[in-house]
Formats: structure tokens, C-alpha cells, sequence
């Protein structure tokens, strides 16, 4: 017990609601819930980093509360809370260890690995240990939350209208020469006219950032001499993290992070956050005490059940944290505060930073009830009815760590989820291993397997061919192998089935054929991705041809192997230029972006079919065909006249039809326009064969040869 504790002034009763530290001009409240402790302190820092501690004598609900008058908004603050000693319980307080709060809405200073961090005593982990951890760790910030908007307002475009770019927010500025330097790297760089007219000239209509929740790096990675890059190991779940900030750490993070926002959404781009809500960067029992261990760990994070499997638990623990995530805890979301605080984040970000939407990193680890997955738990139900949550967009990473978890095709509206069915199969279409081209031509249509069966759209399907997990666009066609040795995992780390290709030479070279082939099958790759029904993502500078050297696993390299190179010397600008084409013609075309699903017959009587698969030679595909592991050609006819889609009115559509082929095989494909009514006559708008330029005119009848690995676009003229 800490005899030394003191109250240097009087604490105001405060209310127990709303959680956080919430600042006005005459005080600020400060409410955290710890309903197992026994005590509870708010404890301020000054610019000196003297720490002058508050009892809070209220408690409510398992919150304690008070407040302080006169706090300044940017002073630094933390908990300290007391309570039973009982590691095998889930009752680990610990008043020795400086507490973030969880709803703080901005976070100071990093987390340095330190003996002192860790509520246990590494020697026997089943004593407290009695050092202080505030030097070593961070504080959270009072903030005055307070931003002129303006006429800013929810965008909620259509998921059919929607084009994703995935980026992180240093790694897209850090070496653009035409951001200011002060601000590469951060959330006022994105906010300048070099990203967002960049993107907006490309086709883009929504950013997908990678973590920005306050996150610290693990204790394994510091000591190698890295960090934790990506960011999936947050700690503060309603605080913009500060390393990506011009604006310093004292909550000036928070307006600027709204000031990118808001010059997103004046260039027409949605912003999405990639959130991780399963785990935390706590870890399992071996973890540091940074903010919900020493709180709440038994409500908070999900224990082994009695006579289940404890192998994820390490000899020295005796301690029963569940692990699906792969990160050592898994957060409960079944548990009542736990599942408060995820949806008051998720709501905070959207009413307060305006975001339009998220993508849940394994969101399969929050689904379950007890340990199985559960379509009707509490959070999806929580989500589905909450009268803001339920308008904006939600992307699932319909997977986890463990067998079960696989969910794609599975997700309840309103959710939408990542595909890697469709990244897999374009992936093998497009490197030669497919068995024909049937699951080619399902992908292609909007993946019907998965989401048709159930009333839902193509457009549930998040379609990509990259992520930030795995090669980049061009070491998909440079590498046959990952090399993550900079890593310092002696190339363990990151997944071996990467279905790429390398063309005949692993890695860079200067063989001018193969370098041309691998940015032919790089814009093979990209217009498939962007001219398939669904949403397409795009990875920050595969238009570009960022290359990572082959790491497929980057997660730890802050660094020029991770950070887009904009110099225009080595960029795949041909690969830029069929991206940006790709992206107009699915703008301007709704025929390339329908609602409804095909159904390989006419929209109205007399018409042509709205979508027709063809054999290269110009008839329609037959059973056989669809059968034939030799095919390597996908001939796809889309019918514009009319839509299958009524207009905002309910009239009638009409678009141009397009026939899109698809050609894999190492040989030219020898092609014959059908002879149908369906086209009289048509150009070239897209093409990565070099003898058959955009702008070339065809007509019904004529003879193509495509060249091998070749994509070719024609539209109705």
C-alpha cells in the first residue's frame, strides 16, 4: 500500500459520465472506469514532469470520478489505481505503474521498454513490482476539442462509386519532394495539394489509412533497433497518434489530423481508418501495464475457459489469456465496457474527426460469443442498429488467427469485407496457374459465390491484388521468394504463399525484355483489379511501382523500403498511365460499376444480354468451354443499352457496351469480334498490347491477335 499517496487540493465530486478527461473553462472532469480497484488517482504532470497526484474519492458504476478546476488544456495526466494482486484472477493493480487513460483523446511521450513498465516483477512474476513506471511511459493529454468545420458534412458516396487507395500516412509524404519539408511525413502533408490533387487526378475517392490510433512499439522490436511501422499495436483507441503529427504531442495532433480531413473531403476523397480493435499493445501476461491491464485486465481482455487448450500461455505465467489475434490478447468485446468503448470510439471518430468509415483489422476475433463465432453478437448488433454507425462504411478483414475465423462471404449488412479469394484467383489467372477460366470469370463479375446466395451485391467485396500485408504490385512480378531478412527474423516472418512470379530473374535486373514484361503484367494486374465489378483498393504507389526488395512483410521498416519514392526516374509511369485510364473509365461508364448483379440475359425484351462470356473465337462460352483447363482467355461482353439499373429517378440507363479481353497464355490469342447485333463497331481505350494502341477502330467480324499477357479494352463506339 503507498502510505506517501497525497491530495494537494480539493477535488470537485465531478460526474461519472462522459468517460475521459472532458475540459471546460471552469474544470476539467476526469471519469475512468476501474470497477475491481480499490483506489483511484488522476495524477498531473507539469512542463517539468513533476507529478502532483488527486485522490478520486467518487465512485459510480464502477467509475471513478472527479474534477479539477483550472486545467489548462495540452496538461498531461495519467491514473494510478490500487486493487487486489491476483494475476491468475485477471486482477492486476498495481498503483506503482503510470495509467493512459482509455478514452483520452491525445497521448505524450512514448513508451520506453523499462523493467518499470511491467506491473510484475520479472524475476517472480508473481509479485507486483514496485517501480514507477512514469518515466518510461506516456501520459494522455486534456484536450479542447473545439474546430471550425464549416459546411463540412458526411460525404456517404456509394460503395459502386468508390475507388480505396491504402496508404500510410508517413510513408506517402516522407520523401515527396513537393511537400514541405517540415511536413512529410504527417497529417498536414497529406493535406496538401501534392497528395490530394494527386489523387484526386488519379481516379481515387477514398483513403484507407493504415493505424492511426495512438500505438507504441513492442519490446522485441526496440531491441532489435526497429519499430513497429504499420501501427497495428494501439494502446489509444480515441487519440490521433503523435508521431505523425507537425503540431507537436500536446493535443495539437487532434486539430490537424481534423484539418486533413477536411482537405480530403474538399477534394472530393472519403477517409478511412484501418482500426484494431482485437488486441492491444498490452500483449499477453509477459506484457507491459500501459492503461487497461492495471483497470480492468479481467473485463477487458478474454481468458482461456476452464479445460481449454492454455499452449498459448509461456512457462513463466501462469495467467489464461485467449489468444486469436496472434498478439497475445484478444479484447472481449462481449464484455459490456469493453464493447462501450469500442463503439464510443467508433462513434467519436466519426461525429468528432468526421471519418467516413473503417476497416477492421481481424474482425473475426471480435465476433464471438464466449470462443465461437457468433453472426449475432453483441457488437455486430450493437453496429448494425446505431443510428450513426450503421450509415458509414465498414470494411471486415474477415479472418483471424485461428481455423474458425475465416468469415469472407460471411459478414452481415452492412458490412463489407476484404476479398482474398479474388486477390488469389487473378493472382494464379495472371502467373499461369489457373484450371481455365471459370472462377477467373466469377471473380470478375463480382464474386456471386460469396455474396449473391444471401441478397447482398458485388460491391460487398473489397477487390485487391495487394495490401499492406504482402508484395508490393511490382515484387508480385519481380520475386518468387520473400526476403525479409532486415527484418532480423532470419526470413521466418511473413506468408510463403505469395503467388507471384518473378519472369525469369529473382529481383531487380537490367534485362530490358523481362523488366517489360513484369510492367506489362503490372498493368495486366491493375486494369483486371480496376475493370472487375466490386470495389477495387488500390496499395499506395503499386501505381508507381514502389518496390519493397522483396520484403512481403514490412511491418518493422520505417524506412525508404517502405516509404513511397516519388522521384520520376525509376517510377512505372506506363503502369501510372493504364491505372489512371482504368479508373476513368469505371468513373464514366456505369456499365463498368453496376448495382445489380449480371444475369446473362437481356435487361429489357429484344435487348442484348446485360453480361456474355465468349470464347475467343467469337461464339458464346459452352459447358466445355467453361471446363477446359487449357482456356486461357477471358472474353467478357457488357452490355450498356440498356442497364439493368434504374437511374435516381427510376429511368431507364443507358451506357456504351465494352468486350474485355484477358489474355495469360505465354503465346498471342487469336480473336474474333462476335457477330452479333450487340456491337456494330468500337475502338481501343485500353491496352497494354503495344500493336494495338488506344484509339485503334474494330468492327464486328474483324480478327485480333492479342499479344500473350495482354489486356485489351474495347468500347462500343
Amino acid at each position: 500500500m503507498w502510505s506517501h499517496l497525497g491530495q494537494t487540493a480539493t477535488v470537485w465530486p465531478g460526474r461519472n459520465y462522459p468517460l475521459g478527461a472532458s475540459w471546460s473553462e471552469e474544470s476539467t472532469n476526469f471519469a475512468v472506469y476501474a470497477p475491481a480497484g480499490t483506489q483511484a488517482w488522476v495524477c498531473l504532470f507539469d512542463d517539468q514532469d513533476v507529478e502532483t497526484r488527486y485522490a478520486l474519492t467518487e465512485r459510480s458504476l464502477g467509475i471513478w470520478h472527479g474534477a479539477l478546476p483550472g486545467i489548462a488544456p495540452g496538461t498531461r495526466y495519467g491514473y494510478r489505481v490500487d486493487g487486489p494482486w491476483l494475476p491468475k484472477e485477471g486482477l492486476r493493480f498495481n498503483p506503482h505503474k503510470l495509467l493512459l487513460d482509455p478514452y483520452g483523446q491525445a497521448v505524450s511521450g512514448s513508451f520506453a521498454p523499462h523493467p518499470a513498465a511491467y506491473g510484475y516483477d520479472q524475476a517472480d512474476p508473481d509479485q507486483r513490482n514496485l517501480e514507477d513506471s512514469a518515466p518510461h511511459v506516456p501520459r494522455s493529454v486534456v484536450v479542447n476539442d473545439a474546430f471550425d468545420w464549416g459546411e463540412d458534412t458526411p460525404m456517404r458516396r456509394r460503395w459502386r462509386d468508390t475507388v480505396i487507395y491504402e496508404m500510410h500516412v508517413k510513408g506517402m509524404t516522407a520523401l515527396h519532394d513537393r511537400v514541405p519539408e517540415e511536413l512529410r511525413g504527417t497529417y498536414a502533408g497529406l493535406a496538401t495539394p501534392a497528395v490530394t490533387d494527386y489523387l484526386r487526378d488519379l481516379g481515387v475517392t477514398a483513403v484507407e489509412l493504415l493505424p492511426v490510433h495512438q500505438f507504441v512499439s513492442e519490446a522485441a522490436l526496440v531491441a532489435r533497433g526497429t519499430s513497429n511501422y504499420w501501427g497495428y499495436n494501439s494502446i489509444g483507441y480515441f487519440a490521433p497518434h503523435h508521431g505523425y503529427s507537425s503540431s507537436g504531442d500536446r493535443g495539437g495532433q487532434v486539430s490537424e489530423f481534423k484539418r486533413m480531413v477536411k482537405a480530403f473531403h474538399d477534394a472530393g476523397i472519403e477517409v478511412l481508418l484501418d482500426v484494431v480493435y482485437n488486441h492491444t499493445a498490452e500483449a499477453g501476461a509477459e506484457g507491459p501495464t500501459l492503461s487497461f491491464r492495471g483497470l480492468d485486465d479481467r473485463g477487458f481482455y478474454r481468458r482461456v475457459r476452464p479445460g481449454r487448450d492454455r499452449s498459448t500461455s509461456t512457462a513463466a505465467f501462469d495467467d489464461t489469456y485467449w489468444d486469436v489475434t496472434g498478439c497475445g490478447n484478444t479484447v472481449d468485446s462481449s464484455n459490456p465496457l469493453a464493447l462501450r468503448m469500442i463503439l464510443d470510439s467508433l462513434r467519436y471518430w466519426v461525429t468528432e474527426m468526421h471519418v467516413d468509415g473503417f476497416r477492421f483489422d481481424l474482425m473475426s476475433a471480435l465476433t464471438r460469443t464466449g470462443y465461437d463465432i457468433d453472426m449475432h453478437c453483441a457488437l455486430l448488433v450493437a453496429i448494425g442498429q446505431d443510428p450513426i454507425l450503421r450509415h458509414v462504411k465498414l470494411i471486415a478483414e474477415a479472418w483471424d488467427a485461428s481455423m474458425d475465423g475465416y468469415l469472407v462471404g460471411r459478414m452481415p449488412p452492412p458490412w463489407v469485407e476484404w476479398n482474398d479469394q479474388y486477390r488469389d484467383t487473378i493472382r494464379d489467372f495472371w502467373r499461369g496457374h489457373s484450371s481455365g477460366v471459370r472462377l477467373v470469370a466469377t471473380r470478375l463479375a463480382g464474386s456471386s459465390d460469396l455474396y449473391a446466395d444471401d441478397g447482398r451485391s458485388a460491391y460487398n467485396s473489397v477487390n485487391f491484388v495487394t495490401a499492406h500485408d504482402g508484395f508490393t504490385l511490382r515484387d508480385l512480378v519481380s520475386y518468387d521468394h520473400k526476403h525479409n531478412e532486415d527484418n532480423g527474423e532470419d526470413n521466418r516472418d511473413g506468408t510463403d504463399n505469395n503467388r507471384s512470379w518473378n519472369h525469369g530473374a529473382e529481383g531487380e535486373t537490367d534485362d530490358e525484355e523481362i523488366v517489360a514484361l513484369r510492367r506489362r503484367q503490372a498493368a495486366n494486374l491493375m486494369a483486371t483489379l480496376l475493370l472487375s465489378n466490386g470495389v477495387p483498393m488500390i496499395t499506395a504507389g503499386d501505381e508507381r511501382g514502389r518496390t519493397q526488395r522483396g520484403n512481403n512483410n514490412a511491418y518493422s521498416q520505417d524506412n525508404e523500403t517502405s516509404w513511397i519514392d516519388w522521384r520520376p526516374d525509376d517510377a512505372w509511369l506506363d503502369v501510372y498511365e493504364i491505372t489512371r485510364t482504368a479508373l476513368r473509365l469505371r468513373r464514366e461508364h456505369p456499365a463498368l460499376r453496376q448495382r445489380h448483379w449480371f444475369e446473362g440475359r437481356p435487361a429489357i425484351r429484344g435487348g442484348p444480354k446485360d453480361l456474355a462470356w465468349l470464347h475467343p473465337s467469337g461464339r458464346e462460352m459452352t459447358a466445355a468451354d467453361w471446363h477446359d483447363e487449357r482456356l486461357s482467355v477471358v472474353s467478357m461482353f457488357v452490355s450498356g443499352a440498356p442497364l439493368r439499373s434504374p437511374g435516381p429517378r427510376g429511368e431507364q440507363q443507358v451506357d456504351k457496351s465494352f468486350l474485355i479481353y484477358l489474355n495469360s497464355d505465354s503465346t498471342p490469342a487469336r480473336l474474333e469480334l462476335p457477330e452479333q447485333s450487340w456491337v456494330r463497331a468500337g475502338e481501343v481505350v485500353l491496352s497494354t498490347d503495344p500493336d494495338l494502341p488506344v484509339g485503334t477502330p474494330v468492327k464486328v467480324g474483324d480478327r485480333l491477335s492479342l499479344a500473350s499477357r495482354s489486356v485489351l479494352v474495347l468500347r462500343e463506339a
